[in-house]
């Protein structure tokens, strides 16, 4: 094992779902104790769901999905947390969890008030605001008449978006003030998983941004950036904006990644940010790195395993010795290249997947994984949850990379009826 841990000295907020694996092989036996909302406990069966798992010592209940996470009621309950060595968000809704709890124990982590910023989008853009960096106009809307106010006032394409969701949930397009009665519910009550049910949130409106979308994963401890990644990122056209690929490292000029990296550590000072990962996302809009949004936590959609291919180094161990207080040196530049591309299925129930093997022999290919079967029903995409799978490659560069994702992608075939 990668990190020398005794029983119980990791504490997991939040089952952690992409990085599960990697977990496993770093973890030692009984070392991880994950605290999760005891509703989602008992939905998920999570017992029994993660007894398979051996760096899992056990489940602990405590709510923390929405009201704040009570740490002393938590370490009541559980003295042995009291001596934990580090505390790591598992999801986006644990984020300001995990960061109260971090403090209460003396442990590094984000620090309290940067993680309730990095959770709430419309605290983000304020803060942005009042430090200069680069936003596009919004504003909080309560009502829909509001927000047809401010599509009208805009005058071209706009976003709306709940403040408190993961994962493009609830997310759209409007091109118009007509655009926003259909969109409404679908942003502030949008159809998410058991873990968003009765979740708060308020909803903002945006100018949309024009230009290439791409990440910055950050890995900083007390403040300092220790390493930084640019990510290039392609999405669904049309009216949801769910994420179709990445590509790491990006493509880009190396002006272009500078002016990301630097404009990602701002932001990070910006919110005094102390220590674990930022993600954060950005459109380069006329040139300009746009702040999109971002999370204080491990990126999801399979980013931290092609840091991992590209710079041949353990992202997530270097996450996890962050926050056990060490300074990891990663390579300050890649030596190739990786990308995923998500399967999207169109709407229907799956009658047949064709040529999955001929698309599993692209060269390069790291990892094929199908995530619907025939007889299945597929509703449209309006969120990450809802693709029906992914390919992951290897190229020599980030061109020859996403080439090879995007081919392997486009051999499968799903019918549908």
């Amino acid at each position: 094992m990668a990190l020398h841990l005794t029983r119980d000295e990791m504490i997991i907020v939040g089952v952690p779902p992409g990085v599960l694996g990697v977990l496993g092989e770093l973890l030692p036996v009984g070392s991880a104790v994950i605290v999760e909302d005891p509703e989602l406990i008992r939905r998920r069966d999570l017992h029994g769901t993660l007894a398979g798992l051996p760096f899992v010592s056990r489940v602990v209940p405590a709510a923390y999905q929405r009201d704040a996470l009570d740490v002393d009621a938590l370490l009541a309950a559980e003295p042995a947390l009291a001596t934990a060595r580090l505390v790591m968000p598992g999801v986006e809704y644990a984020v300001t969890a995990a960061a109260r709890l971090a403090e209460r124990l003396g442990l590094p982590g984000a620090g309290v008030t940067a993680a309730e910023t990095f959770t709430d989008k419309h605290r983000l853009r304020r803060l942005a605001a009042d430090h200069g960096l680069p936003n596009p106009e919004y504003a909080l809307v309560r009502t829909p008449a509001e927000a047809e106010a401010f599509v009208q006032r805009v005058g071209g394409r706009c976003v709306l978006k709940p403040t408190r969701r993961a994962g493009s949930l609830g997310v759209q397009f409007l091109d118009g003030p007509d655009a926003v009665a259909a969109a409404w519910v679908a942003t502030t009550d949008p159809p998410g998983g058991e873990e968003e049910v009765g979740m708060p949130t308020e909803v903002l409106a945006e100018a949309a941004l024009a230009g290439s979308e791409h990440s910055v994963e950050l890995l900083v401890a007390e403040g300092e950036v220790l390493f930084g990644n640019v990510t290039d990122k392609r999405v669904l056209p049309g009216r949801h904006p769910v994420e179709t690929g990445h590509t790491v490292p990006s493509g880009l000029p190396g002006a272009d990644c500078r002016a990301l990296l630097d404009v990602a550590g701002r932001l990070a000072r910006a919110a005094g940010f102390r220590t674990g990962v930022l993600h954060s996302e950005w459109i380069l809009a006329d040139g300009v790195p746009t702040l999109v949004e971002c999370a204080a936590r491990l990126p999801g959609d399979l980013i931290a395993a092609l840091i991992a291919v590209a710079y041949e180094a353990s992202f997530v161990e270097a996450y996890l010795r962050v926050l056990l207080g060490e300074r990891p040196v990663l390579p300050a530049h890649a030596v190739a290249a990786a990308a995923v591309e998500f399967l999207i299925a169109p709407p229907g129930t799956v009658t047949a997947i064709e040529d999955v093997r001929q698309a599993g022999q692209v060269p390069g290919l790291l990892d094929l994984r199908l995530d619907v079967a025939v007889g299945d029903r597929v509703t449209e995409v309006v969120s990450s949850r809802q693709r029906s799978g992914h390919v992951l490659v290897w190229g020599a560069d980030p061109t020859a990379a996403a080439h090879a994702a995007r081919r392997a992608v486009g051999l499968i075939r799903f019918a549908v009826a």
